[in-house]
């Protein structure tokens, strides 16, 4: 079913956005302001790709960081090896991490709730360990790719212009994707495995198969996004494709903008990408990690106030204002 009938304020308001986004580079034409805008395409493609395991099928996985190296690892060892194509070794990053996460899945999906999360965890770091130590990826030294001439054929640009297109064009396309997921009876599925997952049992839904579905495209595209990180910086290691921290970013953005929702993940990558970038101007090298304090802030109030999100406490409000609005258009009838 194509585009929701009646779609409600939120939707539009972030439909017209991205709309508005396309024309970013027509405007902004510093470059440190359009890699910041590129920082937040990809921040918002993470969270995304986070949302179909985490929001819609409820698996809160915390290791998505490993699906990121993977896509940017392969893609990059691809080309620097074999002189594959990167547009295809990027695909070919993401087809190796789903095969991974399939194969990861299989087991840790044998666990339930918080077990799960840590699980994930656990495998991260245990594949950024294996990276670490790996020669011929180069360990903890990294890799960078070798690069002797630039366009689109090899994927490299001399402006951050063709950047923030492919990457806004990634996030499309990752949006997409959930849309397509949100309105088939794959959506169904993973939302009743994650509300009732019993009664999804009892009617035949098959868990585990539908939850390695979910935990395989969502890493696929997470892939692609470490992919694209990986042909943009040009340079990558362990630390910068496979830490913790970029597992909580992913979650933490779908969290704070509103999970298991088409647009949240848009909308808590571009205030999360901003605090980050904003204390960094501000504190520099002395105020390294405020930014994660201010993460956290947010995740308790998100918590405690708007267990919905941001997008989710935009809709209430618009709610009840409707709701007002009718009860005293119903008041001057009477």
């Amino acid at each position: 079913m194509l585009p929701v009938r009646n779609p409600n304020l939120a939707y539009a308001l972030l439909l017209v956005l991205l709309i508005v986004a396309g024309f970013v580079p027509v405007f902004i034409l510093n470059p440190s302001h359009q890699n910041i805008a590129i920082l937040i395409l990809m921040a918002a493609q993470m969270g995304v790709a986070w949302n179909i395991v985490g929001g819609y099928a409820g698996q809160i996985s915390l290791g998505q960081a490993a699906f990121y190296g993977i896509g940017a690892y392969t893609s990059t060892l691809l080309f620097a090896h074999t002189g594959l194509n990167p547009w295809l070794a990027m695909l070919a990053g993401g087809v190796v991490a789903a095969l991974v996460s399939v194969v990861i899945g299989w087991s840790c999906f044998r666990l339930k709730g918080h077990y799960f999360a840590m699980a994930t965890i656990a495998v991260a770091e245990i594949i950024q360990i294996v990276f670490t130590n790996w020669e011929f990826a180069g360990a903890a030294v990294g890799l960078t790719l070798p690069i002797d001439k630039q366009g689109w054929a090899v994927f490299v640009f001399d402006s951050k212009v063709p950047y923030y297109y492919i990457a806004l064009g990634l996030l499309l396309v990752t949006l997409l994707a959930n849309f397509i997921i949100e309105r088939s009876y794959y959506g169904y599925y993973f939302r009743a495995i994650k509300d009732e997952p019993d009664a999804a049992r009892s009617l035949g839904v098959n868990l585990r198969k539908y939850k390695l579905i979910a935990f395989a495209v969502s890493s696929f595209f997470t892939a692609l996004g470490g992919s694209f990180y990986a042909q943009k910086e040009l340079y990558i290691d362990p630390a910068s494709v496979l830490g913790t921290g970029l597992s909580i970013k992913m979650a933490l953005v779908s969290i704070l903008g509103g999970i298991g929702t088409l647009f949240g993940p848009v909308l808590g990558a571009g205030i999360l990408t901003l605090i980050d970038e904003g204390t960094r101007a501000l504190f520099g090298g002395s105020g390294r990690g405020t930014d994660l304090i201010i993460y956290a802030a947010l995740i308790i109030a998100v918590a405690v106030y708007y267990p919905n999100g941001v997008l989710g406490w935009f809709n209430n409000l618009m709610a009840r204002r409707r709701a007002v609005s009718l009860q005293a258009a119903r008041g001057e009838h009477q």
